[in-house]
């Protein structure tokens, strides 16, 4: 059962999620700070052994006006390094409004009101959770 990893990245913190591309589904992993404006590659590395990926995907974030954010090339940036560092397949994906539906499922959850850092942490693993099921999604089916 091939295991893919999702990446939220942001510029100071990236939302982090395991999903497998027979059930087509996503679970929220953990939330890594960047560290001097570069990623936790020491944290990614941990999880990239852990999980044994066959690839990653990592969100790309898109103005409603479908041009990219100021900061997109970071996150290009992050996709080469990642794709280099551990010899995956790193696809990107549009993950316009990833977060916002994120924050709205969480605030839905019945007695969700966790502190803000635990909210942090929850709302950026689902968002990376939510790109890696979007991209699931558009896979043609195999089987």
């Amino acid at each position: 059962m091939p295991t893919l990893l999702g990446f939220d990245f942001g510029p100071r913190k990236i939302g982090v999620a395991v999903g497998q591309t027979v059930t087509r589904s996503a679970t929220p992993l953990t939330m890594l700070r960047s560290r001097g404006e570069r990623p936790d590659w020491p944290g990614i590395e941990v999880l990239v052994r852990e999980w044994q990926p066959s690839a990653a995907v990592v969100g790309l974030p898109f103005n409603m006006d479908d041009t990219q954010v100021d900061w997109s090339p970071r996150v290009h940036r992050f996709a080469r390094q990642l794709e280099g560092r551990f010899r995956l397949p790193v696809y990107l994906i549009d993950e316009r409004l990833t977060s916002i539906e994120a924050r709205r499922q969480l605030s839905a959850r019945p007695g969700f009101k966790g502190v803000v850092s635990e909210r942090d942490l929850a709302v950026d693993a689902l968002a990376a959770a939510l790109i890696l099921e979007t991209w699931l999604a558009e896979q043609p089916r195999t089987d």
